[in-house]
């Protein structure tokens, strides 16, 4: 998302390289717009370090805080030096009334942010690979445009990059499990694309081992 924050460059804040913007379960009312460099958002399941995404400028972060008043989901770290606009309670006020066109903007982020978080956790938190790397099939067929629907076929415009980035998984992790999939006639991988024979299949499978791993 394309926004012009000139005007607001008084909230702007440096982070150096490797420094922690903020911690996960920790409380404040702070949220962050990416002007330049990458952040990482990780995040503990069970004993494990997982991370959930690598922002780019433009990209808004730790806005849960303004919206439900919650500890932090995730921790972030500062991938390089990274420079953002700083907003809390007070300032997003000024942000809202000094530009409807931004805040309808950040809003319709908002919406999208809170589902992409909510969605990979859920991805996440299942019990074994093959279950990850499914659900986000479905987690793409649930969001990206201009899908073919008319048969049980899928074919979604992503890679195993953007495969692992959703899984929290390495790539050659993602890739062996597809490997896995192709040699069961599942998936069929191409440089641009990948395609699930048979989307039922995968939710039947993954609604299976979420139910399981919950006792069900």
């Amino acid at each position: 998302m394309a926004m012009d924050m000139a005007a607001f460059g008084r909230f702007s804040r440096t982070f150096q390289k490797g420094e922690i913007i903020f911690s996960e379960f920790e409380l404040n009312d702070t949220f962050y717009l990416i002007q330049a460099g990458r952040v990482q958002l990780v995040k503990l399941v069970g004993e494990l370090e997982r991370t959930l995404d690598i922002l780019y400028p433009s990209e808004m972060f730790g806005e849960m805080a303004i919206l439900e008043q919650s500890p932090r989901s995730a921790t972030a770290i500062a991938l390089d030096e990274v420079t953002v606009l700083e907003f809390n309670s007070q300032n997003f006020e000024i942000l809202l009334l000094g530009n409807p066109q931004i805040a309808l903007k950040l809003l319709k982020m908002f919406c999208k942010r809170i589902y992409d978080s909510k969605r990979r956790f859920m991805i996440l938190t299942l019990p074994d690979p093959q279950a990850k790397i499914a659900d986000v099939f479905l987690m793409l067929d649930e969001t990206q445009p201009d899908i073919d629907k008319t048969s049980e076929r899928r074919e979604f415009k992503t890679t195993v990059e953007g495969v692992a980035h959703w899984a929290g998984m390495s790539v050659n992790e993602v890739r062996d499990v597809l490997g896995h999939f192709v040699n069961q006639r599942r998936v069929e991988i191409y440089p641009d694309r990948i395609t699930v024979k048979n989307i039922n299949d995968f939710s039947r499978f993954v609604s299976s081992r979420r139910n399981n791993s919950r006792g069900v």
